[in-house]
């Protein structure tokens, strides 16, 4: 009798605590997102993320790039090798982005 007791008591109180201090669980999506600059392209070139993701570029290659979207949304200063940007997409839309230093590298980050 006193196991039962026990173990209702402890359910009990683990569900007070979780009703007073629910655990929220992160979303692999929302906690970012990298794509590589290698070899003169963007790796991935398209990118679906959720809103309110955060999405870093990190230049692989020996010659300096810039990650620039065409709408204006966001511009990255020249990243010299193993150099990061990083960007957090808060509005849903589609965003198409290059490099000014080598403008044939497109991309295209997909916020749902």
């Amino acid at each position: 009798m006193k196991k039962i007791a026990l173990a209702t008591s402890l359910v009990l109180a683990v569900a007070a605590v979780l009703l007073l201090h629910p655990v929220q669980a992160r979303s692999q999506d929302n906690k970012g997102t990298e794509v590589r600059i290698d070899n003169f392209t963007f790796g991935p070139d398209a990118l679906t993320v959720p809103v309110n993701s955060t999405v870093t570029w990190v230049n692989k290659d020996d010659i300096p790039h810039t990650v620039v979207a065409k709408d204006g949304a966001f511009k990255s200063r020249a990243l010299d090798t193993d150099q990061k940007f990083s960007f957090q997409f808060d509005k849903a839309g589609t965003y198409s982005y290059y490099c000014s230093v080598h403008p044939k590298m497109v991309g295209k980050i997909v916020v749902k």
